[in-house]
């Protein structure tokens, strides 16, 4: 097995013995079981050209959002769902798990709690995947910049493809952003999630110097 964990495991999470409702005794191993172990891998794109072309044209028309709101810029998000700002004429639509999003936005500060959850999302989204930090406080901890438990620097643990920067930034500079994002999309240079897969254990050793409980395999997907 390729994860390898810095501490003991809690109870739930070791290798035991339990018993089926048929009374049948089974082992299981929760971080073998739970989770599958390949690791990421680099997403090349189509063969021809214009075929990827259409293809990252098509992706920049459908952004399917996780919010992950830690702070205030998740109430910033909020206004975008409404017939003021309307995001959905622009592609742009809410999803409430990993599995059916795209773009994850982390709207607000990170604490190393948070971070651990931030990272599990991220990699349980499908590739090709973005990730945009939202305000201040994903770029250089904002407010919270002299905290023991703040994440300074976003793209230090997971790749950044935009940062859309204010405290807090407005609905307007979002869609603004967004905007952005779909052109970087579209000249196929939102290369986030295939950067992730290259520095891999970059990144990993990154999140290992600040999360001290890693109780989880090293790919979470």
């Amino acid at each position: 097995m390729t994860q390898k964990l810095t501490q003991e495991l809690k109870p739930e999470l070791q290798k035991r013995t339990v018993k089926g409702p048929d009374g049948v005794e089974f082992e299981i191993e929760p971080l073998r079981d739970y989770f599958c172990e390949a690791l990421p891998t680099v997403q090349h794109g189509a063969y021809i050209g214009i075929v990827e072309d259409f293809f990252n044209w098509a992706r920049s028309h459908s952004l399917w959002i996780l919010g992950f709101g830690t702070g205030c810029g998740a109430i910033e998000m909020r206004p975008l769902m409404t017939p003021r700002f309307d995001a959905y004429r622009y592609g742009i639509q809410w999803r409430p798990t990993p599995r059916q999003a795209n773009l994850l936005v982390i709207s607000g500060y990170l604490s190393v709690k948070t971070l651990k959850r931030a990272i599990r999302a991220y990699e349980q989204m499908q590739s090709p995947k973005y990730v945009v930090g939202l305000g201040s406080c994903t770029i250089n901890g904002g407010m919270y910049w002299d905290s023991y438990n703040t994440i300074k620097r976003l793209d230090d643990y997971m790749p950044v493809d935009l940062y859309i920067v204010g405290c807090m930034p407005r609905p307007e500079a979002l869609l603004a952003g967004f905007e952005d994002l779909k052109k970087l999309i579209r000249a196929g240079k939102a290369e986030g999630a295939n950067q992730y897969a290259e520095k891999f254990d970059w990144y990993k050793s990154n999140q290992k110097r600040v999360i001290h409980d890693w109780d989880m395999p090293d790919y979470n997907w």
